[in-house]
């Protein structure tokens, strides 16, 4: 296997647009960690035309699988949690080539877990939760309750990577026993929802209920990166001014809901903003409620 491994560094090495190459062995017989694969090396690269690239091979025996992915993309996928084994690769990988020290230095930053990092990731599981509870909340009320039982599982995830988040650490694969050893009250919940002899109705309610109580005790904490923004000037903020924020980018597309809610919680303020001269159309625009009063 190390021979293999020394073949790809020297073939990889030749490329000045890789930038690092670790090697993850797989931990057991057809791992889903490698995807199958003996060996799965995850190369970084400035080529962006080979961002997501995935090649096979076969040598001495081994299965190899090959991964490229570029830093900005690799970033993301942390940021996102977008890969299940992301987190495993970096920290478990063994690190065959790395230029400027880049991978190195990118798991003493995961394993820091900055507060800049920590608040964007509890603001994008946050709206995640918040848009999957009110979808479940929506089926329930039509008695769609297969599809409320999918989304309020889905919002129990993400409410369980919130907490793990909270807790300092990153949400790992198995995230449900992760999460029983820190918080055994959503692991509770997890498994009234999942094995309870209850009705489906009856378990999907139940759960709305727990995760009511969570919208209003989680959400200052995990919107704190929103909440500071409104509060940084003393203007109010127009929709569109907070989608061009570049650190909202990765929940642009939640900002209307998320800022409906803080509103609803009193944790923003609407303004009122004339945009023509009858007073005919009205534009809402929001505020840090520690801002000057209107």
């Amino acid at each position: 296997m190390e021979s293999v491994k020394q073949y790809w560094v020297e073939k990889l090495r030749q490329d000045e647009a890789v930038i690092s190459v670790s090697a993850v062995d797989s931990p057991s017989m057809f791992s889903s960690v490698t995807d199958g694969f003996d060996i799965l090396l995850l190369v970084v690269s400035h080529d962006n035309k080979r961002t997501y690239q995935q090649i096979h091979y076969i040598k001495d025996n081994l299965r190899i699988q090959e991964r490229w992915i570029s830093p900005d993309a690799l970033e993301q996928w942390i940021l996102h949690a977008e890969h299940s084994n992301l987190i495993y690769w970096i920290l478990k990988g063994e690190i065959l080539l790395d230029r400027n020290t880049y991978m190195e230095s990118l798991r003493h930053k995961i394993l820091e877990f900055p507060v800049e990092l920590r608040e964007r990731k509890l603001l994008i599981e946050f709206s995640k939760f918040l848009r999957c509870y009110l979808q479940s909340k929506e089926y329930i009320l039509n008695e769609h309750f297969l599809d409320a039982y999918n989304n309020i599982l889905e919002a129990l995830r993400h409410w369980a990577r919130i907490v793990i988040i909270e807790s300092g650490s990153h949400p790992e694969v198995t995230v449900w026993r992760q999460v029983k050893t820190i918080n055994p009250g959503i692991y509770k919940l997890y498994e009234e929802l999942t094995l309870s002899r209850e009705t489906l109705k009856q378990r999907v309610q139940l759960v709305l209920l727990a995760c009511e109580f969570s919208v209003m005790s989680k959400m200052e904490n995990c919107c704190k990166l929103l909440i500071d923004l409104l509060a940084s000037r003393e203007e109010a903020w127009s929709l569109q001014e907070l989608q061009q924020v570049p650190k909202l980018a990765d929940v642009k597309a939640e900002l209307p809901l998320l800022v409906s809610k803080l509103v609803k919680k009193s944790l923003a303020k609407e303004v009122i903003f004339t945009i023509d001269s009858e007073f005919s159309v009205l534009e809402l625009r929001y505020k840090g409620v520690k801002n000057q009063s209107l």
